[in-house]
C-alpha cells in the first residue's frame, strides 16, 4: 500500500487551539500535592446553584431519552427573565459554541472581524476557522476601549465586531455610552457580538449587558453563560439573545441535541435561584476589595476589575512567580497567553482560598524580587 498523506485545511497551520487553565487533578498528579486551590478559570467558588443540583437529580431518570433539541422550556425561562421572546434566544453548549456558530453563520473566507486585544481568544479562533481576516484593536490606557479606533478599523469586508464587557482578562468595561456610540456609528452590515459573561459582577451606573439594545432593534447579539455566577461550568450551557432574524440564521448551523438534558434542567433552575446569585455576587464584591488592599500593601499594581478576577502585575518575574505558586498548590493564569508577560490573572475565590493565595504570595515574593 502506498504511503497515505491526508492534508488538513491550510488554515490550521496558523490556528492555536484554546489553552484552558490547568485542572486541580493534573497539578496534584504532577507534583504529588494533596491540597490545591484553583484560581485560574473564573469559576464560582461557591459551587453550583443548589436548585440546579436538585433539578439535575430529578432529570436523571430520563437520561435514556434525547434532550429537547429546541431547548423549549429553557428558552422560555431565559426569555421571561430578560423580557424577550423565545424566538430571540438560542441556547448553546457554553458560550464557546455560540461564537463558533456565529462564525459559521456569517463569515466567508476573506471577510473581516474586529476583536479587542487583549481579550478572549475564541473570537479570533472562530474567525480563523472560517478563513476570515482578524483585525485586532488594542485596548488603550488602563485597558479601556478605544471606541473611535474600533470604528476606524471597519471596512466594507467587516462582518462582525466582538466586544467583551467586562473584558477578559482585564476586567475593564465598555461603558453603555461607548456601546451606544459604536452601534450608531457602525455600518448596517456589521453585527456586534457583545460578550456579557461577567455582567453580574459589575458595579457601575454607566453599564449595560446589551439586552436593552437587542430590544431597541440594533444588530447586536448578546452572549451570556451559565458557567460563571450560576456555577455550571462543568455541564456547558450558554445562550445568545438577538433579533429573531439573527437567531434564525444561527439556528441554521446549529447541531441537534447540542445541549444535554441535565444542562437544560440545571440552567432553567439556576437562573431563578436569586439567593445563590446574590451570595455569589456579594462574595466577589467583598473579596475583590480585600484583595485590592492586600496587593496595595505589597506594592503590587493591579487593574481595577468589574469581574470575578483581577489582572495583577508582577513584573519581569511574573512567569516564575506563577510557577512558584503552582508548586505551592495555587493555580492562577499566566498572562503570557494574552501577550501580558508581566501579569497573572487571579480568579476571586472564597475567603479561605484567598487567604491561602495571600500567604503563598507573602512567602514567594521576597524570594524572587
Amino acid at each position: 500500500m502506498s504511503q497515505m498523506k491526508i492534508e488538513a485545511r491550510e488554515v490550521l497551520q496558523s490556528m492555536k487551539p484554546y489553552s484552558p487553565g490547568k485542572p486541580i487533578w493534573e497539578l496534584q498528579r504532577e507534583l504529588g500535592l494533596e491540597k490545591v486551590i484553583k484560581l485560574a478559570s473564573n469559576e464560582n467558588p461557591l459551587g453550583p446553584s443548589p436548585k440546579a443540583l436538585a433539578a439535575i437529580a430529578s432529570a436523571m431518570a430520563e437520561l435514556h431519552r434525547y434532550p429537547d433539541a429546541q431547548t423549549t422550556d429553557l428558552r422560555k425561562v431565559i426569555a421571561d427573565n430578560y423580557h424577550l421572546s423565545s424566538e430571540q434566544i438560542i441556547v448553546t453548549n457554553g458560550g464557546d459554541e455560540l461564537i463558533t456558530l456565529v462564525s459559521e453563520a456569517y463569515l466567508d473566507a476573506g471577510d473581516e472581524i474586529i476583536v479587542p486585544q487583549p481579550s478572549f481568544s475564541e473570537y479570533e479562533f472562530g474567525g480563523q476557522l472560517m478563513g476570515a481576516v482578524v483585525t485586532a484593536v488594542p485596548l488603550g490606557e488602563s485597558y479601556q476601549y478605544e471606541v473611535r479606533e474600533i470604528i476606524h478599523a471597519v471596512t466594507e469586508r467587516t462582518k462582525i465586531v466582538y466586544l467583551c464587557s467586562p473584558n477578559n482578562p482585564t476586567g475593564t468595561l465598555l461603558l453603555k455610552s461607548e456601546l451606544q456610540y459604536i452601534l450608531d456609528a457602525l455600518p448596517k452590515h456589521v453585527l456586534v457580538v457583545l460578550d456579557s459573561a461577567y455582567s453580574h459582577y459589575v458595579e457601575s451606573d454607566d453599564y449595560t449587558d446589551g439586552i436593552e439594545f437587542v430590544n431597541a432593534g440594533y444588530p447586536v447579539l448578546v452572549l451570556h453563560t451559565f458557567s460563571k455566577i450560576y456555577g455550571l461550568a462543568g455541564i456547558r450551557v450558554g445562550f445568545g439573545a438577538a433579533s429573531e432574524e439573527i437567531i434564525r440564521s444561527i439556528l441554521q448551523v446549529k447541531e441537534p441535541f447540542n445541549v444535554n438534558a441535565l444542562a437544560q434542567a440545571a440552567a432553567a433552575a439556576a437562573i431563578g435561584d436569586d439567593e445563590h446569585i446574590l451570595q455569589s455576587r456579594q462574595l466577589v464584591l467583598e473579596e475583590r476589595q480585600r484583595l485590592y488592599g492586600f496587593f496595595r500593601e505589597l506594592g503590587l499594581a493591579y487593574t481595577e476589575s468589574m469581574s470575578n478576577f483581577i489582572l495583577l502585575e508582577l513584573g519581569s518575574e511574573a512567569e516564575l512567580i506563577y510557577r512558584k505558586l503552582m508548586e505551592d498548590g495555587v493555580i492562577v493564569r499566566y498572562g503570557g497567553i494574552w501577550g501580558l508577560s508581566r501579569h497573572v490573572r487571579i480568579s476571586i475565590g472564597t475567603l479561605a482560598e484567598n487567604d491561602i493565595l495571600i500567604k503563598s504570595l507573602q512567602k514567594i515574593l521576597p524570594a524572587v524580587k
